[in-house]
C-alpha cells in the first residue's frame, strides 16, 4: 500500500491506493456487507473504511503491507473465537490475508452479531 500524504475522504479513495488484490477482496467484504445489511452508510473513521448502521460503527476494514484487517466488533471477535482459530486476532481486529480470506459465512456471522448487538444497544 502507498503511503498515503493525506487522508482518504472516501471509502472509493481509500481502495483506490489499495494494491489491486488486496482491493478486490476488501471490496468482497464491502459488497458481502451490504447485501447483509443493505442500511449501512459508508464513511471514514480513525482514517479506515467504515460501514455504520443506526449511527454506530458496524465493521472498519483495512489494508496493510502483509496482511488485511477485519474489525467487526470486540463482542463478535469474543463470542465466534473458536471459529477464528486460523487467523491472527486482536481485541478488535482480526487479521486475515489472500491466502487465507474470511469466508462469507464467517463474515456474515460475525456482521449479524454486531448488527444484534446494536438492535440491543449493547454499548
Amino acid at each position: 500500500m502507498q503511503i498515503m500524504d493525506r487522508k482518504a475522504k472516501s471509502i472509493d479513495e481509500y481502495l483506490s491506493k489499495v494494491e489491486p488484490q488486496h482491493r478486490a477482496e476488501l471490496e468482497r467484504i464491502r459488497a458481502l456487507v451490504k447485501q447483509l445489511v443493505p442500511s449501512v452508510e459508508e464513511t471514514m473513521s480513525y482514517g479506515m473504511p467504515t460501514l455504520t448502521y443506526k449511527k454506530r460503527s458496524l465493521v472498519y476494514f483495512t489494508a496493510s503491507k502483509n496482511h488485511m484487517s477485519f474489525f467487526p466488533s470486540s463482542w463478535a471477535i469474543e463470542e465466534l473465537k473458536a471459529k477464528l482459530q486460523g487467523y491472527k486476532t486482536t481485541k478488535h481486529a482480526i487479521q486475515f490475508t489472500l491466502e487465507n480470506p474470511l469466508p462469507n459465512a464467517l463474515i456474515k456471522e460475525l456482521v449479524l452479531n454486531h448488527v444484534r448487538d446494536i438492535d440491543a444497544d449493547r454499548q
